[in-house]
């Protein structure tokens, strides 16, 4: 129905019920942009994310981060909704392929995250932490976020950001110290707290992604992390103290302006690498996807070079690589050939690729083993040319 709405103990890691609870009352809590002010209000980030219609749960309407969401969208029409994960005139219908960008551009769910679990990972960090959303603003045609919704993959904002936070909380200090180093961190347990969204563009909406930061700023054993395509001004003046890792994910321009569709400049990211850390973030680079085409080794050898030529040394001294090759589905090559089918070309090759079961079950297509195997070789031999100081911590 439309409707205009109203105005510490250790613990061993499982589901929890969440909690709706009051906002933060942090003294270090960094306050929310004022109304008319900031990065958000900007004609940039409209482009981005110009809401014009909610879907929501009435838990999440009812919540504080819930209600201060709508305030900030005044007019916006309400749609309560009894679940956040399906809503028949987004999820399974076919007929939102063809305007895939725009829902995402105009359209807002606000859901209650039900199970909150930490689970291991051991690749980019320790730990997946709960997310505060589900879905991107953005539209990369290789993105593996939408392939169980079907069809449109709007942000879900999670407003029991409380709950998340508490749980996360209690998680780190279970854990005790890290007691070795391993390629996450040296010294802190990583917690990617991002595997489902993109935090930068969740903050044009939401104080979901400043509640984190803040969180492990408290946290001195761990830190947060996640990956971004997004420059966002705004997160600068959140103060993470060293305890926020961002990676900007980058990709030559070419295959940038085929397939992040909807992203900042790749340039723009890695330009403002140095500004994220003199604000207090770590910063890393994620070389994702990497993409087998041809001319790719030529691309990339040019994209690490302009890195090395306009990243200031104290980025370099502190930085890391994470390299991820690309990983496709067939679900989302049908929904891709819907709506932006040139993608497909690039993303969509059977004679370089195999089948892969993922760890939810999904039948995804990856490289071809001694594709892969080659291609890492060959790219880590580019990175010790073009840009040597760049530690690979990962490469999958």
């Amino acid at each position: 129905m439309d409707r205009t709405p109203a105005g510490s103990s250790p613990e061993t890691p499982g589901p929890e019920t969440p909690v709706q609870q009051s906002l933060f009352d942090w003294a270090d809590a960094v306050p929310a942009a004022p109304p008319g002010g900031g990065f958000r209000d900007s004609p940039e980030a409209k482009r981005m994310l110009d809401v014009r219609e909610v879907y929501a749960e009435p838990a999440a309407l009812a919540s504080p981060r819930g209600r201060q969401i709508l305030a900030r969208l005044p007019g916006v029409p309400v749609t309560e909704v009894a679940g956040h994960w399906r809503i028949p005139s987004l999820h399974g219908n076919d007929g939102n392929v063809a305007r895939w960008a725009r829902v995402k551009t105009e359209t807002l769910v606000l859901g209650v995250k039900q199970t909150l679990t930490t689970r291991p990972n051991g690749r980019s960090a320790d730990w997946i932490a709960p997310g505060a959303s589900n879905g991107c603003a953005m539209a990369c045609a290789y993105c593996y976020v939408p392939r169980r919704k079907g069809y449109a993959n709007p942000i879900t904002l999670f407003t029991n950001i409380e709950a998340i936070v508490a749980h996360v909380g209690r998680h780190v200090r279970a854990q005790g110290p890290k007691r070795e180093p391993n390629q996450c961190d040296a010294q802190a347990w990583v917690y990617d707290i991002g595997e489902n969204g993109d935090c930068s563009v969740d903050a044009l909406v939401s104080d979901n992604t400043a509640d984190l930061v803040a969180a492990f700023r408290r946290l001195p054993t761990a830190k947060a992390s996640f990956a971004t395509k997004f420059v966002n001004p705004d997160l600068l003046a959140l103060d993470p103290q060293g305890r926020t890792r961002v990676r900007f994910s980058v990709m030559p321009g070419a295959d940038s302006r085929l397939l992040d569709i909807r992203t900042s400049p790749v340039a723009d990211r890695i330009a403002a690498a140095a500004d994220f850390l003199d604000a207090g973030y770590e910063v890393h680079f994620n070389l994702s996807p990497v993409v087998l085409r041809p001319g790719w080794q030529r691309d990339w050898a040019e994209l690490l070079g302009h890195m090395d030529d306009v990243l200031p040394a104290r980025v370099k001294e502190q930085a890391a690589a994470e390299i991820i090759m690309l990983t496709h589905n067939q679900q989302l090559h049908e929904v891709n050939l819907g709506w932006h089918p040139r993608a497909e070309d690039l993303l969509w090759q059977p004679a370089a690729q195999e089948t892969k079961r993922s760890e939810n079950g999904a039948v995804n297509v990856r490289y071809a083993r001694e594709v892969k195997r080659d291609a890492l070789l060959r790219l880590r031999e580019l990175i010790e040319v073009h840009a040597p100081w760049l530690r690979v911590r990962y490469a999958f």
